[in-house]
């Protein structure tokens, strides 16, 4: 491990640029010219990340989408996954899915699986207010490793989501206008393009801090047009989030940066935004006013139209940026 970091050190000073000390500390980043931010994974750990770091392309063709795996949970089984394999109806006909119930499908972000504890928070809030069908997507081939590798492998992944979604609503019953898809992270941008495969049928798409990293200006993002609601949660909005309004309707918590309430840094923020829309889903409590412009959602000076933030209404509709102020802790 000492080896390593004085090889990063070294790689670093040729580059012209410092690796920074602390964990989870990116005061040093500067979008689009840093070289190095540091990013939680599935467990909220933060680790270095080098953005200039080179991609094995044989890497990417063997870590795609086809190796997701689509964990189903009901009130029959909150909490014990039972796993649908596309293709294969029996995998359908003998789990607790059921097609004349809402369908909510949960996508992490890089590092993590279906494991990671941001699927069970979210999973956990669904099922207590409405009786649902939740899936949760596990792309932990292609979402480990290099960062890199992964924001490459983001669109196959949603386009191999999106295939099973049609698939899934064909072969076991559903209605698109039931079907409210959300990621965290780069998630966000997977249930993006898994929604432009599906041709922006589903009735809601949420993004948990859409990841910001080599996405400004990224074809492969999270777009307005992927479902026909889309809203976006910025809550590091320039660090590990991407602040743009990428959305339909954009919400910016607390100014939609760091240091969100009750956080030291931007890994802190970033990951804030899955307990915001978990909390959002079982109490709906947090209210957007519409702002003008980007600025004043930045400063949190908006005084415009309300929209709730979040929540699990499936027919939710709106557009625009809207700013609010949340609490430090749960329920924030």
């Amino acid at each position: 491990m000492k080896l390593l970091v004085v090889l990063l050190a070294a790689v670093s000073l040729c580059a012209g640029e410092d690796i920074p000390q602390v964990p989870g500390d990116n005061s040093h980043y500067v979008e689009g010219v840093s070289r190095y931010i540091w990013m939680p994974d599935g467990d909220e750990v933060p680790h270095l990340v080098d953005l200039h770091e080179p991609v094995d392309e044989s890497v990417l063709n063997e870590r795609n989408g086809a190796n997701n795996e689509y964990w189903l949970f009901t009130r029959r089984n909150p909490n014990s996954r039972q796993v649908i394999r596309r293709n294969d109806v029996n995998s359908i006909r003998n789990s607790n899915y059921n097609g004349g119930r809402p369908l909510m499908v949960i996508v992490h972000g890089w590092n993590g699986n279906g494991n990671s504890g941001m699927n069970a928070l979210i999973r956990d809030a669904y099922l207590a207010v409405a009786d649902a069908n939740v899936i949760v997507v596990d792309w932990r081939g292609p979402a480990n490793g290099l960062y890199n590798a992964a924001v490459r492998a983001v669109p196959n992944v949603g386009q191999f989501l999106g295939d099973f979604l049609v698939w899934l609503i064909n072969n076991g019953g559903g209605n698109w206008n039931n079907v409210h898809l959300v990621g965290f992270s780069l998630g966000a941008h997977v249930v993006g393009n898994a929604g432009r495969r599906a041709g922006g049928r589903a009735s809601r798409i949420t993004g948990l801090d859409p990841a910001g990293p080599q996405w400004g200006g990224n074809g492969n993002a999270l777009r307005a047009a992927d479902g026909q609601y889309v809203e976006a949660i910025h809550t590091d909005g320039g660090f590990l989030g991407i602040m743009d309004p990428i959305g339909r309707a954009n919400f910016y918590p607390n100014g939609g940066r760091n240091r969100q309430p009750g956080c030291s840094n931007s890994n802190c923020s970033h990951g804030r935004a899955p307990y915001l829309f978990a909390s959002s889903v079982r109490t709906n409590h947090f209210n957007g006013r519409l702002c003008n412009n980007l600025n004043q959602a930045q400063n949190n000076q908006c005084t415009g139209a309300n929209l709730r933030m979040g929540n699990s209404i499936l027919n939710k509709r709106g557009s625009g940026l809207y700013g609010l102020t949340t609490g430090a802790s749960w329920p924030f």
